[in-house]
């Protein structure tokens, strides 16, 4: 008989506090790597879940390792991490960590700064500056004093601008950093744009041509920009998103392995399943169970 297993938990903070605004501090002095069978219900933060909101996480002292999407991620303070409402993650340790967390929902960011979001994402954690350090502590500090002040008139309005202040911050450290990379070359900026739209349609377009005519390029340009900024072809970028979407699907949803195929643009079954394969070395089911046991 097939496990069965909950839908990837989504948390809302909106439910939860009304605002769609939340910030907190949290100290762990010290929590070993998890053994998912030992996990309650309770414990949504170990369980792997979304965010319905856009989350900044200030890790101000101590270790942490969490997985993001499959992918395991040691990390040590001073760092920023920011997490997308796509992206599905859990923490697995921590030590000795203090760690300042702010949700918020769409509705409440600049549109401006969610357009930025979605380019960065996926952002990787963030290493700091002392300084950096200090103005986003200070930032965070204000963020949760406002908060506090529920009886404030402008209460909303002046959580929300705070709120909307950091993240302007942390996203400038991104873009920061991008830039201190270089100037986006022609390359670079046909590649970001391929990125945008494979996020976007990676279910129903699936060959490179596709992608080069919504782009208005040829597609042997398409390629050359991409692999020379990545060093991966177009088709192996397509590949790679659609079966991250499979890797979600299978392990947080009761789907057959025929369905998630469809779902994901395939009609072709059999094809799915041998990509699926080819990719990660193990079929679409022994991974299902691999990762449920």
């Amino acid at each position: 008989m097939q496990k069965k297993t909950k839908p990837i938990p989504v948390i809302s903070i909106v439910d939860e506090f009304g605002t769609g605004i939340a910030i907190e501090k949290t100290y762990i002095p010290d929590l070993p790597l998890l053994d998912k069978a030992t996990l309650t219900p309770f414990d949504e933060a170990y369980q792997s879940h979304r965010h319905e909101n856009h989350s900044f996480f200030l890790l101000e002292t101590g270790t942490i390792t969490i997985e993001i999407d499959f992918q395991t991620l040691v990390i040590q303070a001073p760092t920023v991490i920011y997490v997308h409402p796509d992206q599905v993650h859990r923490t697995l340790s921590a030590e000795n960590v203090s760690v300042s967390a702010l949700t918020i929902s769409q509705e409440n960011l600049n549109p401006d700064y969610l357009k930025l979001l979605d380019d960065i994402t996926p952002a990787k954690p963030l290493v700091l500056a002392k300084e950096t350090l200090s103005i986003l502590s200070d930032s965070v500090s204000l963020c949760t004093k406002l908060s506090e002040r529920e009886n404030d008139k402008l209460h909303h309005l002046m959580l929300k601008d705070s709120c909307n202040a950091l993240a302007a911050f942390v996203i400038s450290q991104y873009l920061e950093q991008a830039e201190s990379a270089g100037k986006l070359s022609r390359f670079d900026t046909i590649t970001k744009d391929f990125r945008k739209l494979l996020e976007r349609q990676y279910a129903t377009l699936k060959r490179p041509a596709e992608y080069a005519q919504k782009l208005h390029l040829s597609t042997p340009y398409l390629n050359e920009c991409v692999k020379n900024t990545t060093g991966y072809s177009v088709s192996h970028h397509i590949q790679q998103r659609v079966i991250l979407e499979a890797k979600r699907l299978l392990y947080h949803s009761n789907k057959s392995v025929k369905e998630i195929a469809s779902d994901l643009g395939y009609d072709d079954y059999p094809y799915f399943s041998r990509l699926f394969t080819k990719i990660t070395q193990m079929t679409p089911l022994t991974f299902r169970n691999k990762n449920r046991d």
